[in-house]
């Protein structure tokens, strides 16, 4: 079973007050941020992260798809938003019911849709809760490494520390 995370990302940037107001006068900036905090949730939860933008404005355009460390990141083509790309993806990987979808997203509209296709839904607030309980777990995690790595026994070779407390007993 594999488990996906959509994310309607122009919706998460709006609702975050600290990538809301990075994105007033650096809309990449807030995006390359977000994306960074997406990265590194894929990367401890192991789960499929997917991030779309809009581009349906943006005259000419063709879908754009990138990976960046795992997580696929979806800029929509002209004339699709980025809740018409979600709906048909949710669709696809929820057909055959061995998939666990969750899509990220406050549009109540979009939240209604995505629950009769068979995925749940968490609230852009939701997703922030879990992206800082992900980075406590982390650095908890990260932490205990580094004190277990302090250690010298951990840092060289099993012989040469043999030998080390060989000479310490003696004296």
């Amino acid at each position: 079973m594999k488990k996906y995370l959509l994310v309607d990302g122009y919706n998460v940037i709006n609702a975050w007050p600290e990538l809301k107001k990075i994105g007033v006068e650096h809309l990449q900036e807030a995006r390359d941020r977000l994306i960074e905090l997406l990265v590194e949730y894929k990367s401890f939860t192991g789960e499929r992260v997917i991030l779309v933008f809009d581009a349906h404005l943006v005259k000419g355009t063709l879908i754009k798809e990138q990976s960046l460390h795992g997580v696929e990141i979806i800029f929509t083509k002209e004339h699709q938003t980025a809740d018409s790309y979600i709906e048909k993806k949710v669709e696809e990987l929820t057909k055959n019911r061995r998939n666990v979808v969750r899509v990220a997203t406050s549009d109540w509209a979009e939240q209604q849709v995505v629950l009769g296709s068979g995925a749940t839904r968490i609230s852009a607030r939701e997703l922030h809760i879990e992206i800082e309980l992900v980075k406590k777990q982390i650095r908890t995690k990260t932490n205990e490494v580094q004190k277990n790595y302090d250690r010298l026994g951990d840092r060289i070779d099993a012989n040469v520390f043999e030998i080390l407390e060989r000479w310490r007993r003696r004296q």
